[in-house]
């Protein structure tokens, strides 16, 4: 496996952009230069992340997500 990350990444096993391979290498987050640990989803080339809106669900039981714009950081905490 590379060190390369897609372009777009979810946490969802629903989405097309879901990666469990990526995923299990504990994928950590850098949104404006802070680590942020409630990344639902992320686009480096559009330069957004999705994240928990507190608590709330939606009626399927979802996470109610937030799309907030800013560089974004995606890095290995493993260090393979």
């Amino acid at each position: 496996m590379s060190d390369e990350f897609p372009d777009r990444l979810s946490v969802d096993p629903n989405s097309p952009y879901y990666n469990a391979d990526i995923l299990s290498r504990d994928v950590g987050i850098r949104f404006k230069g802070i680590e942020k640990t409630n990344v639902e989803e992320y686009c480096i080339s559009e330069g957004w992340v999705r994240v928990a809106a507190g608590n709330a669900k939606d009626r399927y039981g979802n996470p109610l997500t937030i799309k907030v714009h800013g560089p974004v950081e995606p890095y290995f905490r493993d260090k393979k």
